[in-house]
Formats: structure tokens, C-alpha cells, sequence
């Protein structure tokens, strides 16, 4: 059993990966967000909601206590502001397991017409304000995975396949369960993928861009 702290728990891939650890785990889970009562809980006795703001220190520290695992699924133009503040909160608890959400594009590896796309979609500060996110979380001395997800889809399907910081992005689009089970099956074996920054795709998807679009 382990204690898994989930940030940003009303997201839509940390729900997803909620219901999946509560249905396939005996994990704990700490459920951290802005507005606790956005969320209902399914399991009281294995489900603890805390609401709190990424960015205080002291919420985190606080949430933190006890806990084996962070797993961050944080957004929004205070993204680095968050990674700053999560990092600091777990060195200071000596936490040393994070799984952190990011974003494809932040190397410039996305290859093409579909990578011309991405980086025109997301223009308007996102991929700068990610990127410094992921520069905090990769000097952190943390025992970090970075999660690159392609574009999202609702799709009721677990299809992915990974690429690492360094080689071209693969595929355009993935769901949101599949990544949901990409970071379940971290949860479960947290020694893999420790200092690696992930890309995660469906396979067969590659294109100019997603289908969906």
C-alpha cells in the first residue's frame, strides 16, 4: 500500500487515474486542490480531500506529511510558479518521488508540420511558461518523471507508446485514460522511469495534426 498525494485532483486525467487506483490498488490517496468541494469522494476510508493552493509552501508541506509519492497534474500560467513551490515542499518534507504532467513541445521535439502546428497552438507564453516548469522540476535532484502528453482525447481507449527527452515526438494525439494508466503504472512501480522526461503518444496517430482538429 502506498500514500499518494495527488495535486490538481480535479483534473481530468488525475480522476481518471484516481478511479483506477481505488479500483486495481489498496493505495491511499490525498486529493489536493483549489476548491475541495468540486470534488466528492467515492472510498472515505481511503480517500482524503485537502484543499489548498500549489503555490503556498506550507499547504503543500502540510499535505505532503506522511505521503510516499507526489503526483502533480498542475496547469495554468502559474505552472512554473507551482514547480517551484512543489519542489521546495518536497525537500523540505524529504519526499523524493514526482510525477509531474507537462506538455509536448518543450524541447522543440516535435517534428514537422504537426510540430509548426503544436507550436502555433500553443503560442501566447504556454510552451515558455512550461518549459521553465520542466527546467525546475529537471534541477530539482528530485526522483522526477516528466510526462509529455500529445493532445488529448476523450477516447475510451489505453493505446501509448513513449518516446525520451531527446528522440522526435511520436503520434499526435493520445487519451486522456491512456496517460492515466501510464502514470498508474508509475505509481505502482515508482522506480521506473526515475529522471526521465516521457513522451507519450498513440500509436498510428501521426499526421499534421490531431484527428479531432
Amino acid at each position: 500500500m502506498t500514500k499518494v498525494l495527488i495535486l490538481g485532483a480535479n483534473g481530468k486525467i488525475a480522476k481518471l487515474a484516481e478511479e483506477q487506483l481505488l479500483t486495481q490498488t489498496d493505495h491511499q490517496l490525498t486529493l489536493f486542490l483549489r476548491h475541495a468541494n468540486r470534488l466528492s469522494v467515492s472510498d472515505a476510508s481511503r480517500e482524503t480531500v485537502v484543499e489548498g493552493d500549489a503555490t503556498n509552501q506550507a499547504s503543500l508541506e502540510k499535505a505532503m506529511k506522511g505521503q510516499d509519492i507526489v503526483y502533480a497534474n498542475l496547469g495554468n500560467h502559474d505552472i512554473e510558479a507551482q514547480a517551484k513551490t512543489v519542489v521546495a515542499a518536497m525537500k523540505a518534507t524529504g519526499l523524493k518521488r514526482l510525477i509531474w504532467i507537462s506538455t509536448l513541445g518543450i524541447y522543440d521535439e516535435v517534428p514537422g508540420k504537426y510540430g509548426q502546428w503544436n507550436h502555433q497552438m500553443l503560442d501566447g507564453g504556454y510552451l515558455e511558461t512550461y518549459t521553465a516548469a520542466a527546467k525546475v522540476i529537471e534541477a530539482s535532484g528530485l526522483d522526477y518523471t516528466l510526462i509529455r502528453p500529445a493532445w488529448l482525447s476523450n477516447k475510451d481507449i489505453v493505446s501509448y507508446e513513449t518516446t525520451q527527452k531527446g528522440e522526435p515526438f511520436k503520434g499526435t494525439e493520445v487519451s486522456r485514460k491512456s496517460i492515466a494508466d501510464f502514470v498508474v503504472s508509475l505509481i505502482n512501480d515508482p522506480s521506473t522511469e526515475i529522471g526521465h522526461s516521457v513522451g507519450v503518444d498513440q500509436p498510428g496517430t501521426d499526421g499534421d495534426k490531431p484527428s479531432f482538429y
